[in-house]
C-alpha cells in the first residue's frame, strides 16, 4: 500500500470495539434472559453486546471483575511469552551470525 493510500486511523477509532455495538440473538436460554434483563433495563428492544457488559459490570460486579481480572493475566502472560520467545531468538540469530 502506497503513502497516499494508507488510511489514519484515530485514537478514538483504534479504541473502539465493533464487537460490543453488535447486536445479541437470543439463541439460547441464558442469552434470552440477559437480553430481557437488559432490554428491561435499558428500556430498549435491541440489546447490545456493550449493554450487557454494562449490566452485568452494574448487577454483578464481582464477576465482571473476575473475568477481567483474567483476561489482563493471560494477556500479560502472553506478552511475557512473547518477549521470552523474541529474546531468545534474537540471541539465537546472534549467534548464528558469529559463527
Amino acid at each position: 500500500m502506497s503513502k497516499d493510500n494508507e488510511k489514519v486511523l484515530t485514537e478514538e477509532e483504534i479504541h473502539t470495539n465493533s464487537t460490543l455495538a453488535m447486536p445479541v440473538v437470543p439463541d439460547s436460554e441464558l442469552k434470552t434472559y440477559l437480553v430481557g434483563y437488559t432490554g428491561e433495563k435499558f428500556d430498549k428492544e435491541q440489546v447490545t453486546v456493550n449493554m450487557i457488559a454494562e449490566t452485568l459490570a452494574t448487577d454483578f460486579p464481582e464477576f465482571t471483575l473476575a473475568f477481567a481480572e483474567e483476561n489482563f493475566l493471560r494477556g500479560y502472560q502472553l506478552g511475557l511469552e512473547d518477549a521470552e520467545q523474541f529474546y531468545k531468538e534474537k540471541a539465537e540469530a546472534a549467534a548464528r551470525a558469529t559463527d
